[in-house]
């Protein structure tokens, strides 16, 4: 990762408390902070601190005292988990958001960056998506659920910062992958779940590997390490109740990412797609031009990316999650 200039908005010494910080996001963050010398953060794992529970967070802050929040942590899954767990999906994720965005305000946190979602946005949006897409439409029923939590938690970090003053702002990437990711063969999102079939059929030498739905939605992939560098310099450069895309600007077919991922596994086999399973939105592309704008672009290619996250798989059996 490359290190950005920083305009000094958080010292090096600066308290910060990254929610989910053994996430797939929350760990790139972390990693990203590391790299440019930040080193003072409060880490709580689910265990030692209940982000549902009310009392418990609000604990947390008023004994911590963090001054910067990235709030990463969430519920989450594609479109399979979706559609099994949607209460789960839109308590837990209500809940979480609600407590941390309000207690790091009563606490007096100096500012909170809120981790939204691209399926905030309308299932048949424009594409590219701006960012003023948000509530023109109806969501994408296979993870309304999700969305509307994430909706939820970004006009909460903007009432906060209107009836407050509260500074929280809020960065919606687009579909994520990489060092960390889930690669459970049900509840992961597509990548990583292409990652694990065409690993899996290789070692057994299956003829084909099956695909769900019809090969033809398309897909912008978001390296996380990108993100991570995205949120630190939104953090240090950003100061708007406006939310704001981070994704590559270019998007690929499923078919095309299949394809992708089985080149880098060195799969030989056949890929099949079973149509009868849904497709989810036609197309997601995020309009990255407000981000550019303020001097961010991605730098990680998709290839490029790929071929990083197969290898951290192959290094970390056993140990990823899923």
């Amino acid at each position: 990762m490359k290190a950005l200039r920083r305009l000094n908005i958080m010292n090096n010494d600066a308290l910060i408390y990254i929610a989910g910080h053994r996430g797939l996001v929350g760990a790139a963050i972390q990693r990203q902070l590391e790299l440019v010398g930040y080193k003072n953060f409060l880490l709580r794992s689910h265990k030692e601190l209940e982000l549902t529970q009310q009392a418990a967070v609000m604990d947390f802050f008023q004994s911590e005292k963090p001054e910067y929040v990235f709030l990463t942590a969430a519920k989450v899954g594609g479109i399979h988990a979706n559609n099994i767990y949607p209460a789960d999906f839109i308590r837990d994720n209500l809940q979480i958001q609600t407590n941390i965005i309000d207690a790091a305000y009563q606490s007096g946190v100096k500012k909170l960056l809120f981790l939204g979602s691209s399926c905030i946005y309308p299932k048949f949006a424009p594409q590219p998506i701006k960012e003023d897409s948000l509530l023109t439409g109806a969501l994408e029923p296979t993870n309304e659920w999700y969305a509307i939590a994430k909706i939820a938690g970004i006009k909460m970090c903007q009432a906060y910062r209107k009836q407050y003053g509260f500074n929280a702002i809020s960065l919606m990437p687009t579909n994520l992958y990489g060092q960390g990711d889930n690669f459970h063969p049900e509840n992961s999102h597509v990548l990583p779940a292409l990652i694990r079939k065409f690993h899996e059929g290789k070692l057994r030498g299956d003829s084909s590997v099956v695909v769900w739905g019809t090969g033809k939605p398309r897909r912008e992939f978001l390296h996380v390490d990108d993100l991570a560098n995205a949120a630190l310099f939104l953090m240090n450069n950003y100061d708007s109740g406006e939310i704001v895309n981070v994704g590559v600007g270019k998007d690929v077919s499923i078919l095309e990412l299949a394809e992708m991922v089985k080149e880098v596994v060195g799969y030989e086999g056949e890929i099949h797609f079973d149509t009868s399973k849904p497709d989810g939105t036609p197309q997601k592309l995020l309009d990255v031009s407000r981000i550019h704008g303020l001097g961010w672009h991605a730098e990680i290619y998709l290839q490029e990316g790929i071929d990083k996250t197969y290898r951290w798989f192959l290094e970390n059996q056993g140990y990823f999650r899923g």
